[in-house]
């Protein structure tokens, strides 16, 4: 699929991507989900499909965040606070730690309600809101959403893609 260009385009890249990226989820057997053997995030790691869910979730968040907080006129650290976009790798290992905790089909339900959530808000703007306006820096709010939603999601579809064929699962 093309990089959207509108509200709608928008709308669909997240939901077809996320839809694919759920029906392979979803194929896993929860047993192998805690095995760290996907390329991670930062150099020389390597990551379990948990961490891969608790990253798209944290980026998933830090959009719901970002927005919320620009539409309250407060002040965003982007990324996030305390990192800077030169530190992804690092931030990756956060989003691993902030939901260790959670089973494989508490980090599904979460993915899922922030999907949701994610949705919710596309819809609440227009089309002019979301890309023909600069929302940070250079980028619009569409440019933001696709780049930390449905971009993610497709990769993550690779990697499980690759690391199910390679291991035969």
């Amino acid at each position: 699929m093309a990089v959207p260009k509108n509200k709608e385009e928008l709308l669909k890249a997240i939901q077809t991507d996320y839809n694919k990226l759920k029906n392979d989820l979803t194929a896993i057997p929860q047993s192998l989900t805690y095995n760290k053997e996907l390329p991670g995030h930062a150099k020389n790691t390597e990551m379990s499909v948990c961490n891969l869910i608790s990253y798209l979730i944290g980026w998933g968040t830090l959009v719901l965040t970002w927005e919320a907080k620009k539409r309250k006129q407060q002040h965003v650290d982007f990324p996030e606070t305390g990192y800077k976009w030169n530190q992804l790798g690092l931030l990756a290992q956060k989003f691993y730690n902030d939901y260790e905790h959670k089973t494989y089909a508490e980090l599904l339900f979460l993915l899922e309600k922030n999907h949701v959530a994610i949705l919710s808000m596309v819809t609440s703007y227009s089309n002019e809101e979301l890309y023909h306006t600069a929302w940070y820096d250079k980028w619009s709010l569409g440019k933001m959403i696709q780049l930390n939603t449905s971009s993610p999601y497709k990769n993550a579809r690779s990697r499980i893609r690759k690391w199910k064929k390679e291991t035969g699962v």
